[in-house]
């Protein structure tokens, strides 16, 4: 099943006929907010909104090992994303969609970033992090949808909330970044310990602040100018993904934990045992 994260913007999803609102804790803490379960295209999704009803939820105050785990509990094998992001890189202009297909960290360690630890030792791998067969899936229902979706660049997560500096701003693009935000990590690298395909459509809303044109630097006011008519673009390739057949996660992303397990089975607690099954699931 497919889960979807909505980001800035995306708090529902139109036309979803929804079956149930699935709420509650998790091991892991409480989640941004009620997962909807419901049918679209004649197809089963769930639906959360990152930031929670009305937008309350900060980026480093989005629990998202909660986020991730409530959505592989409820039976997502795969995730998209959707998020507001910044460009780094000429071409890829705002209004512009983009999908990421790796990560470079540049948080400040106020996120809770993995499900192990505490007596549950384990390393996944994340060299490549995002699922190729859900991106290619996407991309192509963009071309299908007459919409140019650019593909393999690299996101740069940073901890927010405020807007990053100019020196920031050309230290990543000189690290070989292309797209700047600041909810994708850790959400990508759960999603791995979780065993989901994951992706992240982003949507372009400026040129952060690299340029030497103030007009042409990132603000809230700036984002919102574009923003309606890219989220329009964003739902439109939604739609057609999921007209079409959905791809089957990577067997590689869903054995992840099978060689990245350090504590053995004999040494968990019922309780850990419990959430590991969920992940493993």
């Amino acid at each position: 099943m497919l889960a979807i994260i909505g980001g800035t913007g995306l708090y529902d999803l139109p036309g979803l006929a929804i079956d149930q609102r699935i709420s509650g804790d998790t091991p892991f803490g409480t989640p941004s907010g009620d997962i909807l379960r419901g049918r679209l295209y004649d197809k089963e999704v769930l639906f959360l909104a990152r930031h929670g009803d009305g937008h309350r939820l900060l980026p480093h105050e989005v629990n998202y090992r909660a986020n991730v785990f409530a959505l592989k509990r409820a039976g997502a094998q795969m995730l998209l994303g959707f998020s507001a992001v910044g460009s780094l890189a000429l071409e890829v202009k705002p209004g512009d969609l983009a999908m990421p297909e790796q990560y470079f960290d540049w948080t400040r360690g106020q996120r809770e970033r993995t499900f192990f630890g505490n007596g549950v030792a384990a390393h996944v791998s994340t060299a490549k992090p995002v699922s190729a067969a859900l991106v290619d899936a996407a991309v192509a229902a963009g071309q299908a949808a007459s919409l140019a979706v650019h593909r393999g660049l690299t996101y740069a997560c940073v901890e927010g909330p405020r807007l990053g500096t100019q020196a920031e701003s050309h230290f990543l693009r000189q690290a070989g970044c292309h797209l700047v935000g600041m909810t994708n990590v850790p959400e990508a690298f759960l999603a791995r310990e979780a065993q989901m395909a994951y992706a992240t459509v982003g949507l372009v809303t400026d040129y952060d602040c690299w340029l030497e044109d103030p007009a042409q630097h990132v603000s809230v006011s700036g984002i919102f100018a574009l923003y309606g008519q890219t989220l329009a673009k964003a739902a439109k390739l939604l739609d057609t993904l999921l007209a079409a057949p959905l791809p089957s996660p990577e067997p590689e992303i869903r054995t992840a934990l099978s060689t990245a397990m350090m504590t053995p089975d004999e040494a968990l607690s019922p309780a850990q045992r419990e959430w590991l099954d969920v992940l493993r699931g």
